[in-house]
């Protein structure tokens, strides 16, 4: 099988960015990257079937793939489609598991449930991906509603940017919410992703 890169990372366009960064220290030079709208978080149910489709297109170029995606509200089918197809993923729910650490993350859950969480994708597309696609800028009666039994909103910083923090302060303001922000970095997706390429490269 001919390959113009020995591996393909399916991912979500939300975290492209940050796997794309870590594609470029160098240790995977030779991995191809195929983002995945974003828009689809909005319609879980669709993402299973839209990741196989990518998987069995590239089937005829890729020997090897991994999926850059947590379970992301689709209640374990996309990992039974990966299943079927013997792909792996990234390990956790979301990305914020990933990006915070699974065990950082389940302590805010466990200290405040009321939490909403903000990437720095999420910060920089927050107008379009919340207010828009949830129909708040059009019925602002609706802000009570989805919103009401939220106490914090938690910035996940990826980068150390002052324009990015005052954007996801404005996004808590927006929401009525309390704003915090804890930089996370990279997390956990440099050991996963790192251990996954190493294992899926070296698979017989």
């Amino acid at each position: 099988m001919e390959n113009s890169a020995p591996i393909l990372v399916i991912t979500c366009a939300a975290i492209a960015r940050e796997v794309n960064e870590l594609k470029k220290l160098g240790q995977w030079s030779q991995m191809d990257l195929q983002a995945i709208t974003v828009d689809l978080h909005a319609r879980p149910e669709k993402i299973p079937a839209v990741v196989a489709e990518k998987i069995d297109q590239a089937r005829e170029k890729y020997e090897h793939i991994f999926v850059a995606y947590g379970d992301c509200g689709t209640s374990g089918e996309l990992d039974r489609v990966l299943e079927e197809r013997d792909v792996k993923r990234l390990a956790g729910a979301h990305c914020y598991d990933f990006l915070a650490g699974g065990d950082n993350y389940q302590q805010m859950q466990d200290e405040e449930p009321g939490t909403f969480y903000l990437t720095d994708f999420l910060t920089q597309h927050f107008q379009r991906l919340v207010i828009e696609t949830l129909g708040i800028d059009r019925h602002p009666e609706l802000l009570e509603m989805y919103f009401g039994n939220y106490t914090r909103l938690v910035y996940l910083a990826q980068t150390d940017s002052d324009d990015l923090t005052d954007q996801a302060r404005a996004a808590a303001d927006q929401l009525g919410l309390r704003f915090e922000r804890v930089f996370t970095g990279m997390g956990e997706m440099v050991p996963e992703l790192d251990a996954a390429m190493q294992a899926v490269m070296w698979r017989s």
